[in-house]
């Protein structure tokens, strides 16, 4: 098989085995734990996992990667790692307050926004599997993972503040 179609079923396993790994253990085990905690303490789990984004620094190390690695790529993947894993650092720091949450809404939109302009630059650039070097696993095995964990995210950012809302609401006077 040629590297660049083994290479996309090769992402699309990572979003399959991540997906269903969400979808049958979370839904089972881990949301409803999660889900009747406060939004912070909800959210502080994904933040962790965001946090080691700061691994996509390896896309500008020489040896790491291919020297002819399109650098429009490999700056914009790495650096744009690095601004999500500080904003999910920060966030995690100042979660118990409003200004955790204000972070973590931005960590979360600038977070998805990255992953989805890596594919967009990696497709522009012509970027081919090989010169990914060692950083093969990134988009192969960790980009799924922290896509769907964006996905929840927002799916407690979104919901708790409804929750919380409708909460008031019935409370009487």
């Amino acid at each position: 098989m040629l590297p660049q179609p083994t290479f996309f079923v090769s992402i699309a396993f990572g979003f399959i085995a991540w997906g269903t790994l969400t979808a049958r253990y979370t839904a089972r085990y881990i949301w409803p734990a999660l889900r009747v905690l406060p939004r912070v303490d909800a959210l502080r789990p994904l933040l962790i996992l965001h946090s080691f984004r700061f691994i996509g620094l390896a896309f500008v190390v020489p040896g790491v990667v291919s020297p002819d690695l399109p650098s429009a790529f490999a700056q914009s993947a790495a650096y744009g790692d690095v601004i999500a894993a500080t904003l999910a650092l920060l966030s995690l720091l100042l979660l118990p307050r409003y200004a955790g949450m204000v972070v973590a809404w931005i960590f979360n939109l600038w977070g998805t926004v990255d992953l989805l302009n890596a594919f967009y630059q990696a497709n522009h650039a012509g970027l081919l599997p090989g010169q990914l070097g060692a950083m093969y696993f990134i988009p192969t095995v960790v980009v799924p993972l922290l896509l769907i964990t964006h996905g929840l995210a927002f799916r407690f950012l979104v919901q708790r503040e409804n929750e919380s809302a409708m909460r008031e609401v019935r409370r009487p006077a």
